[in-house]
């Protein structure tokens, strides 16, 4: 005995698949819609995103993190002033530093190659700046005990930066790699041919930074944190008698250490042996 199919059977048959496609066309969009909403969001800066990351070593003069975060408006200025190109802004994974900018010292240090820290002067909001307001907490260990004198300009009128407080401290985190410490010197360009990384040479040009490869070293007892430190006396090599009776050398970070991450930046190993504790305070002695 034969069925027939009646019109309203076929309706409700093509309407089964219809209503299913229709609901999986609504997630689709819903699922679309919220990552274009996350990401938006994300990129104003609203939502953190978790990470291991260290603390960000900001530009010179930044104010403490909440207030540099909230003051700065992501306009991108600083980072068109710098002559080294040290400054760059946060990628999305930064959540509320996107679009913050900040220094990547073993890429790229700030060796002061502007003479007057261009970036806090081209800062529209204050996030960078050479006078904290008093309304604003000073962080313990953060000023520096004298102005910081600026090396290339040691001979002039006025040597000193006008910079109150500094943005990091440097440290010997692997002395077991530091060539000095072995009684290693240091032969050919600081990173290797390939490192993009540039910084101002006063005996080359005083005004015109070029890259680390362009001018190679040749030293009997590596010494190039100390040496192409642009801070005086925030840097010195100690030295000492190994258990063998030979004289060799420890880099040693003193209080006038500003944090700009030229030692990071040219120490010729890998991992480099001394680094930048970003916004972290002068513990030590006063010197």
């Amino acid at each position: 005995m034969s069925t027939q199919s009646t019109p309203g059977d076929k309706k409700t048959a093509s309407r089964v698949p219809l209503d299913k496609a229709q609901k999986a066309r609504r997630r689709f969009l819903h699922s679309i819609g919220l990552t274009l909403g996350v990401v938006g969001i994300s990129l104003l800066g609203y939502i953190p995103v978790t990470s291991a990351r260290p603390p960000r070593l900001r530009p010179p003069g930044a104010l403490n993190e909440d207030d540099f975060l909230a003051s700065c408006i992501k306009c991108g200025q600083c980072v068109q002033v710098c002559p080294v190109q040290a400054i760059v802004l946060g990628d999305i994974d930064d959540g509320f530093g996107i679009g913050v900018p900040y220094i990547s010292a073993r890429d790229q240090a700030c060796d002061f190659s502007c003479d007057a820290v261009q970036c806090i002067l081209a800062c529209p909001t204050g996030a960078l700046t050479y006078v904290k307001p008093a309304s604003l907490e000073v962080s313990a260990g953060a000023p520096l005990a004298r102005p910081p004198v600026l090396k290339a300009k040691e001979n002039d009128p006025e040597p000193t930066l006008n910079l109150k407080e500094r943005i990091g401290v440097a440290r010997l985190a692997r002395p077991e790699a530091c060539l000095a410490l072995h009684g290693q010197g240091f032969k050919g360009p600081a990173r290797g041919p390939a490192f993009k990384g540039q910084m101002r040479y006063v005996d080359v040009d005083r005004w015109k930074p070029i890259p680390l490869r362009d001018h190679p070293y040749d030293r009997e007892l590596c010494d190039l944190c100390f040496t192409e430190c642009p801070i005086k006396d925030a840097i010195q090599m100690v030295s000492f008698l190994s258990k063998r009776g030979e004289r060799l050398a420890r880099p040693e970070v003193l209080e006038q250490c500003v944090g700009c991450g030229v030692c990071e930046m040219v120490c010729p190993v890998e991992p480099a042996a001394i680094v930048i504790d970003a916004r972290a305070p002068w513990q030590g002695e006063p010197v």
